[in-house]
């Protein structure tokens, strides 16, 4: 049996578009040309989609209230926000209405918030509302209380950061598109009418290609074009997770006053019921590998703290880092060259979750100024995602679930086997994690990875390990 096999993946026939790259960019732009009526294959190089930039991040639905204005990113993001709130209950994706607080702890800080509201509102988020301490206390008695003042944004929410890119690309598929996954590009060529791709397994032909590879974005455009337009600086961001008790402590999401560099160390909720610490910004060469220092990570956790104090009685469960796809430029690295039709879509940093459905109508309108149009699916078929979040019913409430697997998050046996089936089955166990949950709660897979590896025997390249190397 070959587990990498996609069974609709064609090596004859010629694409309308090829998007190359799994994470949630390319995932939304391959659900938007296909609803335009256009044949679509999505390649990835890894076994499973949401592998790279995508796998981790803070799970927020930014307005784009912070984005340089006038920007293409904040026109983007806030496309994206509004498009999510339209789709969202059709493909089964949660949304928690937490709001956001700026805080400013100190009088440097509180001196930018008038700047900060006038960024939001030429933003078009015009609905934010300056706060003194005592007011934002008001609102989180939690926070420590040397804070001096706030401004709340109220359409920044909470969602759940798998499920969506997972909801957009079976809607694609649903609807037509091809997937390919264990399949890296290469190289490839044009012959003035079609792209000839060769990848890792195959070779792949469309009249179009778009390059959202992510952290390997430059890479892709020097083997598929000989040039680059940016490079990729990789940006690790490191986080903690705090165990359930700990998100009784803030309702809304807490943001600092955001710098050149990043927008700094955030505390929320999320979508599973625990409360996060992070991002750290940290440049480094290597694009594969986060690797966690114990050293930042305790800092991380000593700035938790100081936001919220009670946070040093809970507990740290889980920490984990990730990459983002930084260049040398802030804006969004978003280039069409018609003559060669090929897109390239880089430089998509940590609003990359946000502006997804609005990075793909834009690439949408790029596309068809190239000439390819297809004919809109008028009644498109709309799949709908398994509730992996807290704000709505599990499956372990639900009869006939076939038990808990996994008793930290509360995963069954029926939500295992339905993930492993279907036309994007997981594929590996980080894509079975993203998919369920199971194993990313307290004990980590210690008391369920034997059963896990039971039931997913022959249906992974590689694996699950149940004993330490």
């Amino acid at each position: 049996m070959d587990l990498r096999a996609e069974t609709n993946a064609e090596r004859t026939e010629i694409y309308d578009a090829a998007v190359i790259g799994g994470g949630v960019v390319g995932c939304a732009i391959a659900r938007k040309l296909t609803l335009s009526g256009l044949r679509v294959i999505l390649i990835e190089k890894a076994d499973d989609i949401l592998d790279g930039a995508s796998k981790a991040n803070s799970a927020i639905l930014h307005t784009g209230f912070d984005a340089p204005e006038g920007s293409l990113e904040a026109r983007l993001v806030a496309h994206g926000h509004a498009e999510y709130l339209l789709i969202r209950e059709k493909l089964g994706l949660p949304l928690i209405r937490s709001a956001a607080l700026v805080i400013a702890w100190n009088e440097e800080e509180e001196a930018q918030l008038p700047g900060l509201i006038a960024q939001a509102q030429a933003n078009g988020v015009g609905d934010v509302q300056l706060l003194s301490a005592a007011q934002t206390l008001a609102l989180e008695p939690n926070l420590a209380g040397h804070l001096r003042a706030a401004f709340r944004v109220p359409r920044e929410y909470l969602i759940d950061p798998w499920s969506a890119p997972l909801a957009y690309l079976l809607q694609a598929v649903e609807n037509g598109a091809v997937v390919l996954r264990g399949a890296e590009v290469m190289g490839g060529a044009f012959d003035g009418e079609v792209w000839h791709l060769k990848t890792t397994r195959q070779e792949v032909r469309a009249k179009v290609v778009i390059n959202a590879a992510g952290l390997f974005g430059d890479v892709v455009d020097q083997r598929l074009t000989g040039k680059q337009s940016f490079a990729i600086k990789p940006r690790k961001g490191q986080f903690i997770v705090y165990d359930k008790p700990a998100a009784a402590l803030a309702g809304h999401i807490l943001l600092p006053v955001p710098n050149k560099i990043t927008k700094g160390i955030v505390v929320c909720r999320t979508a599973f019921g625990n409360l996060l610490v992070g991002p750290t910004a940290e440049d480094q060469e290597d694009r594969v590998n986060a690797v966690l220092r114990p050293e930042t990570l305790a800092a991380l956790q000593l700035k938790g703290e100081e936001i919220l104090p009670a946070l040093k009685e809970q507990e740290v469960t889980a920490i984990y880092a990730g990459l983002r796809p930084a260049t040398e430029f802030k804006e969004y690295q978003i280039t069409a060259d018609a003559a060669q039709r090929f897109i390239t879509v880089g430089g998509i940093r940590s609003t990359g979750l946000s502006a997804s459905l609005g990075i793909a109508a834009y690439v949408d309108g790029l596309v068809a100024d190239m000439g390819s149009v297809g004919v809109r699916l008028q009644t498109p078929v709309w799949p709908r995602v398994p509730n992996i979040a807290e704000n709505e019913l599990r499956d372990w409430a639900r009869a006939g679930n076939g038990g808990i697997l996994c008793h930290c998050e509360l995963v069954t046996r029926r939500e295992i086997a339905a993930a492993l089936c279907g036309p994007l089955a997981a594929r590996s166990l980080a894509g079975l994690k993203r998919r369920t949950r199971a194993s990313m709660g307290r004990c980590q897979g210690f008391y369920c990875l034997v059963e896990l590896a039971k039931m997913t025997e022959g249906c992974f390249a590689q694996p699950i390990a149940t004993t330490p190397p």
